[in-house]
């Protein structure tokens, strides 16, 4: 019996494999060791009576989570997995793996993350290369939610967004400056809260303002993060998370501007990382 799980920093969707079939699902709040503790991580897990219920039987455990871009990291999560999973074998590794096994179709691309933040890779099947870091939701994470919706609330306290959405957020939200600097300077996990406003954005899609927002911030990632890598013109370029799935028409857009071809678009990845592990052996990956 092994457990695959893939987190964000939103929301960790759980596998449960029993002799190379699914048998059951299960959803976590998201963990990143840069924002979750050991304490709370373990916590949050032992609170859920599904996945306490078949804790000691789960013999592997493979966590592909974001933050967990190095040992010091890996080792928050995978000590609160220990706790948990008394009886497993423990594997920790980064959200890009992840990305770049649920999207490998035999040959060499680029695989790309957009959900409450952002990254990207090369994978050849063998070998994963991440030719730019990932800088977080306060210096990177060009083209998710949590870049979204700071630019939301920018331009809010500028005064800067069009009537008709300014109106719709002062009634659906009714925030204050003060309301929002506490959630963005003083409270923990201000990436959630600013990607939080997505489905606020989402709804107003087909305002000019919004489109044109969203065409600029894909087109921002992908002049860091695609056209970064050798020859990218020359392969597929796959895109994993929620942004990618709902601004299909926006990512196109911009990918067509800059002369990149679109692969695979998918919202949730955990699907094609089990069979992934279902059908193939795991290969050792490099940062």
């Amino acid at each position: 019996m092994k457990l695959i799980i893939e987190s964000g920093s939103t929301k960790s969707d759980w596998v449960l494999v029993e002799k190379g079939i699914e048998t059951n699902r299960y959803k976590t709040m998201g963990y990143n060791p840069f924002f979750h503790n050991e304490t709370i991580i373990f916590n949050s897990i032992n609170q859920n009576r599904e996945i306490k219920r078949i804790s000691k039987d789960v013999k592997e455990v493979f966590f592909y989570g974001a933050g967990c871009s190095s040992k010091e990291l890996n080792s928050v999560v995978e000590k609160a997995l220990r706790k948990v999973f008394c009886n497993a074998i423990i594997s920790v590794d980064h959200d890009l793996v992840a990305c770049a096994f649920a999207t490998y179709e035999g040959v060499p691309a680029i695989s790309c993350i957009l959900g409450t933040g952002s990254n990207s890779c090369m994978f050849d099947g063998e070998n994963l290369v991440e030719a730019v870091p990932a800088l977080g939701y306060i210096l990177g994470d060009e083209g998710a939610g949590s870049y979204y919706g700071k630019k939301l609330l920018t331009d809010f306290l500028y005064g800067k967004l069009p009537k008709e959405i300014n109106d719709d957020f002062v009634n659906e939200f009714n925030l204050t400056k003060a309301d929002i600097f506490d959630s963005t300077y003083m409270k923990p996990h201000a990436n959630v809260y600013l990607a939080s406003f997505m489905r606020f954005i989402s709804k107003h899609i087909e305002n000019s303002y919004v489109d044109d927002m969203i065409k600029k911030g894909m087109k921002h990632f992908m002049e860091n993060h695609v056209c970064c890598y050798e020859n990218y013109q020359e392969m597929k370029v796959h895109f994993i998370g929620s942004m990618s799935s709902i601004f299909k028409n926006q990512l196109e857009h911009a990918a067509q501007e800059l002369g990149i071809d679109v692969g695979l678009i998918i919202k949730q990845p955990v699907d094609r990382l089990v069979q992934y592990h279902i059908n193939k052996p795991i290969q050792k990956t490099a940062l």
